[in-house]
């Protein structure tokens, strides 16, 4: 009889545990676990060349570190962890704590929010795709405000390829946006990172790649001949980025919010944004601030 209460008492303690609360956590551990998910500038990457071990580089690793700039202030001499991730590893790896913020071009809805929870916005995006200017006619009229300026045979249209990155959000939309406005027979192509579907589009397997405007743009200037690409300019959905925290802690989302809201606020945000983002920047400084949590 006595080992049932014992029992009830280990199970009880378990369960606290598994709901101590991520600063407490951190605090116990002595750092911040930062997943990151490379292949993804300019929000996370690692500069190729760099030796191993290298730490990740980008707008939303930035961020993440602003966020543990705050986190040292509970706990001194905080260490600093990246954990690289994927999209199809990262959201579960937030639930299970074995990261503690997850940062890249992390697009927010309510499928992934059944699993995460999310800071305020870090950006504003939308998809569309990145096409060879030799790309069929009506897929640069399907991604292009502007007509097409040839024509291109039925056999080109009817073997078009169009190339997405595996578990995005942009793949399933815009393939249904292809179902109800091409007429012709398009097919898609899952490839597990950015770079192995820019080589397929440089190599003419596949006639577009779809993904977040804001990501091709950055793709395009890695091409073998930049000069040969071009970036729709036509959005077909809308991708809120944000910041992947452990679900069921206000109390660490406030932390984390608190911390992009002042630094979003202090003369430093502008000048960052410069950095990565170039002449975009005072306009996306705009669109942020309207949507930041005051």
């Amino acid at each position: 009889m006595r080992r049932l209460p014992l029992a009830i008492v280990a199970l009880c303690l378990s369960a606290l545990a598994a709901g101590a609360a991520t600063l407490d956590t951190i605090t116990q551990r002595g750092s911040v676990r930062i997943g990151y998910i490379d292949d993804e500038a300019p929000f996370s990457s690692i500069v190729t060349g760099s030796k191993a071990g290298a730490s990740p580089t980008g707008y939303a690793i930035d961020l993440c570190n602003r966020i543990a700039d705050d986190i040292e202030h509970h706990v001194p001499d905080l260490k600093r962890d990246y954990i690289e991730m994927t999209l199809a590893n990262g959201f579960d790896a937030v639930k299970t704590e074995q990261v503690d913020l997850l940062c890249g071009a992390v697009t927010v809805n309510l499928q992934r929010r059944e699993i995460v929870d999310f800071s305020q916005p870090i950006f504003l995006t939308g998809a569309s795709a990145l096409l060879r200017k030799d790309s069929p006619s009506y897929l640069q009229t399907f991604f292009f405000d502007k007509p097409a300026v040839r024509a291109v045979s039925d056999r080109v249209v009817s073997s078009s390829v169009i190339g997405a990155r595996a578990n995005s959000t942009t793949g399933a939309a815009l393939h249904e946006a292809l179902q109800s406005q091409v007429s012709t027979k398009t097919t898609i192509a899952d490839f597990e990172t950015h770079e192995e579907g820019l080589k397929a589009l440089e190599d003419h397997r596949i006639d577009a790649y779809i993904a977040d405007q804001v990501l091709l743009t950055s793709l395009a200037t890695r091409a073998r001949d930049p000069s040969l690409l071009e970036v729709g300019d036509r959005l077909f959905t809308h991708e809120p980025y944000a910041i992947a925290l452990r679900r069921n802690d206000a109390d660490f989302r406030l932390l984390a919010d608190r911390a992009l809201t002042d630094f979003y606020l202090s003369d430093d945000f502008l000048p960052l944004l410069e950095t990565y983002f170039g002449a975009d920047a005072p306009m996306l400084h705009t669109q942020i601030i309207m949507q930041h949590v005051p």
